[in-house]
């Protein structure tokens, strides 16, 4: 629903509300975009606010900045959670923007869609008049590529800020500032440590966990939240779950090893155990997806797009029901023919560019677009390969000179690649007979 802001503060707040920035001075992260002569500072000083996506991780500072701009213009701020509204709560919006531009003090609205990608290609359609004819300035935030789910249209008409994950650093002046302004009691080197690791650059979910911790120490009169205290109260998941310590790291590695080495079982028992402990399933999804890459490659190239699509379902469904996706791909790469051979091919070509001097394009490979590069002999000579027998110019020349006999892609005998390595055999043989006058 569409909802702007009440003067009237809540009996209760809760912390991440009451320590949310006030202005630009007080936000924390972000600087490559608010620090001094960038990007969004520099749109913040212009006097004139645009239409923008924020697009980053939850708890990284969308919903604020958008506030501070609001506050920054004099500007009337409407939200739209685009995952409980709809089209009549964007006509809602439209109203009560045209109400503050036509009233006595002629304000200015801004509209704040959080969550914008869930919103289909009609409701996102449907800002694109009033963004046009000025009635307000629409700020998007997402935390999808904006590229793939928000319309083409509307993107064109926003600018994109790209938003990072605090830094330890920066949760650590916000564990500061909780701890300054508000009733905690003070907690040990080490259970700040483990809050951190754990709120994993989500200052939402580093200041909702403060809280919890807070109430549970006013309940039982604790004077200090020690690392073994915040385990008690938090449960067995913390314990387990040591994001970013030798557990978490040592338990990824088993897994990706269980892929690797073909073992579905093993795969999905370490799988099992990070959600158990505690991992982020986008995080897991992340992994396997590098997995599919790295680990079966070319030898099972539908390895990859079920990845992805396991990723895409976690993120429609959420948990516990889009777990079972990232389920069926784990198990189903461990089962899947494997290859690192693009992967140590690819590895192989960033380390021979790297020790090697930059080459010329061989002359009947560079593009001609005018007349002089054509009087210059730009492209002269290229044998366009679909005008050749079998779709392939046996003995054209491709690489650089002096490369002609370099092999980086070596694909293994197993799975799709032996019949790429069947492919490239017959290839480099007809190569070869075309060199020697064949």
């Amino acid at each position: 629903m569409a909802q702007a802001p009440s003067k009237h503060k809540p009996a209760h707040q809760p912390l991440a509300e009451r320590l949310r920035p006030k202005n630009l001075g007080e936000v924390i992260g972000q600087q490559h975009l608010l620090g001094e002569g960038m990007a969004l500072r520099l749109a913040f000083e212009s006097g004139q606010p645009h239409s923008c996506i924020l697009w980053g991780p939850p708890g990284t500072g969308k919903t604020t900045i958008a506030r501070l701009m609001a506050d920054a213009f004099d500007a009337q701020f409407i939200t739209i959670s685009a995952v409980l509204g709809g089209v009549k709560d964007i006509r809602e919006a439209v109203e009560q923007a045209q109400i503050a531009r036509d009233g006595l003090e002629q304000r200015h609205t801004i509209v704040f869609v959080d969550e914008v990608h869930r919103f289909n290609k009609s409701q996102q359609d449907a800002f694109l008049p009033h963004v046009e004819s000025g009635l307000f300035t629409f700020i998007g935030a997402t935390t999808e590529n904006p590229s793939f789910e928000v319309n083409s249209a509307l993107l064109s008409r926003a600018a994109v800020y790209v938003l990072q994950p605090l830094s330890a650093e920066d949760l650590q002046h916000i564990v500061d500032k909780a701890l300054a302004q508000s009733a905690i009691p003070p907690v040990e080197a080490a259970a700040v440590d483990r809050l951190i690791a754990y709120a994993d650059g989500d200052a939402r979910r580093l200041l909702n966990t403060l809280e919890t911790l807070a109430i549970a120490a006013m309940q039982e009169k604790t004077e200090q939240i020690t690392d073994i205290w915040l385990l008690k109260v938090l449960g067995e998941r913390m314990r387990r779950y040591d994001k970013g310590g030798e557990q978490f790291y040592d338990t990824i590695s088993a897994l990706h090893k269980s892929v690797r080495g073909s073992d579905p079982d093993a795969a999905l028992y370490w799988f099992v155990r990070m959600l158990d402990g505690g991992a982020d399933p986008r995080y897991m999804a992340r992994r396997l997806i590098r997995m599919a890459s790295e680990d079966i490659g070319l030898a099972d190239p539908r390895a990859l797009r079920l990845a992805l699509d396991a990723a895409d379902v976690y993120e429609r469904l959420g948990t516990p029901e889009g777990e079972l996706a990232l389920a069926e791909c784990v198990v189903y790469l461990a089962v899947a023919p494997k290859s690192n051979a693009v992967y140590k091919a690819y590895n192989a070509a960033k380390a021979f560019i790297k020790k090697d001097g930059t080459r010329p394009v061989p002359m009947h490979l560079r593009n001609a677009p005018t007349k002089l590069m054509k009087e210059l002999d730009y492209g002269k000579g290229y044998r366009y390969a679909h005008d050749e027998e079998g779709g392939f110019a046996a003995g054209e020349q491709y690489l650089p000179d002096g490369l002609q006999d370099l092999r980086l892609y070596q694909p293994v005998e197993r799975g799709l690649e032996i019949r790429i390595a069947e492919k490239m055999r017959n290839l480099h043989a007809l190569n070869e007979k075309k060199h020697k006058g064949g």
